[in-house]
């Protein structure tokens, strides 16, 4: 039976926050996934966490080593926002699983009872690496007690990254640099490597396996955008490394195809 070992980073926020209503809807439809494929994949669910957020994680999510560092040991910045290293995480991911494949998911990103069985589907097809596009429904939901009326939302198409299932066995040519979670161009960088570093690739951009909660891009403020520019930065000298570290030619066709964008037109990913 595969086994697939699913990573995410919870976080205590703040009522007023979107994931105060969002994370809970994950850890539970993480949960009810996990349930219906089972005899079908082993699945296991691990935390990456600061040693202020374990109190949030599930019992039945793997604790990984507290997280050490952030983004704010990195350079300065007018907004203090803790945001983690996506290296650190899937590190973290990489030394204390041992399955097959691996899928990091943003913690706001909720999903269909079949999004194990799907994933196993499409590596059975041949696909050794791939993202899926989640599906934006309407934010009037806020309860656990309201998901099987979510799943009944067919909801809308989003172009950001947020889901994200590889190989373990080719995660260490993965080069993520210093590039951070929770703003722009993190789900881009996560991209190339998947793309660059498969045999068979595929961005699944309209499939009914994984949503979010409204779509309105509050973190779209002038605090932010320093965060936006450390990442961008950190995303442009990913790109050299990817490039002088193999087929110039399938790099340069994969950041076409990817390429890094203004602010103002990137994805929420």
């Amino acid at each position: 039976m595969r086994k697939i070992a699913h990573i995410i980073n919870p976080v205590i926020v703040a009522p007023a926050s979107d994931l105060f209503v969002a994370q809970p809807i994950t850890f539970a439809t993480m949960k009810l996934a996990a349930e219906f494929a089972r005899g079908q994949v082993e699945v296991k669910f691990f935390s990456a966490q600061y040693p202020e957020d374990r109190a949030l994680v599930p019992n039945d999510f793997q604790l990984t080593p507290d997280l050490e560092r952030s983004v704010l040991d990195l350079g300065d910045f007018p907004k203090r926002r803790k945001l983690p290293l996506l290296a650190d995480i899937l590190d973290r991911l990489y030394d204390a699983a041992d399955a097959e494949y691996f899928i990091f998911t943003n913690v706001d990103i909720a999903v269909m009872p079949h999004f194990y069985t799907a994933v196993n589907a499409f590596i059975e097809a041949g696909r050794d690496a791939f993202v899926i596009n989640r599906r934006t429904i309407e934010r009037k939901y806020t309860a656990i007690s309201q998901i099987t009326l979510m799943y009944a939302e067919m909801g809308e198409p989003h172009e950001g990254h947020d889901c994200f299932v590889f190989r373990r066995e080719v995660y260490p040519q993965y080069r993520l640099g210093a590039v951070c979670t929770g703003v722009w161009y993190v789900g881009r960088v996560l991209l190339w490597n998947l793309a660059g570093h498969a045999r068979k690739f595929r961005e699944y951009k309209n499939k009914h396996l994984t949503f979010h909660l409204g779509n309105d891009r509050a973190f779209v403020k002038d605090e932010n955008f320093a965060f936006f520019d450390h990442n961008k930065k950190a995303a442009l000298k990913i790109r050299d490394e990817l490039q002088q570290n193999g087929d110039t030619a399938r790099w340069d066709k994969i950041f076409w195809r990817y390429p890094l964008v203004d602010f103002e037109a990137a994805p929420n990913e």
